[in-house]
């Protein structure tokens, strides 16, 4: 299923290149919680106000891409870290 409303999701990889026009960018991939499909998504498309970073393991919420339905954009973290717990 692509573009639509919001999905949610768990990311399962982070992958240190793939991401961003020539590649060069880190890239992460989310699972689908409804349809277990993969999405693929750069730091760029993570909404945040702080810093553009996602762990392995956390939910987030996201947009599949209505030009390309296997990218995922305007990614939000569902389960923010406590500050104190993430820079131990």
């Amino acid at each position: 299923m692509s573009g639509g409303g919001p999905r949610h999701g768990t990311i399962v990889d982070r992958r240190p290149s793939g991401g961003g026009i020539s590649g060069a960018l880190g890239s992460y991939i989310v699972r689908d919680d409804e349809d277990e499909r993969y999405y693929s998504f750069d730091y760029r498309q993570i909404v945040t106000e702080g810093f553009r970073t996602i762990r392995t393991g956390e939910r987030v919420r996201f947009h599949a891409s209505t030009e390309s339905p296997d990218r995922a954009e305007f990614v939000i973290r569902l389960d923010q870290p406590d500050p104190a717990e993430y820079y131990r």
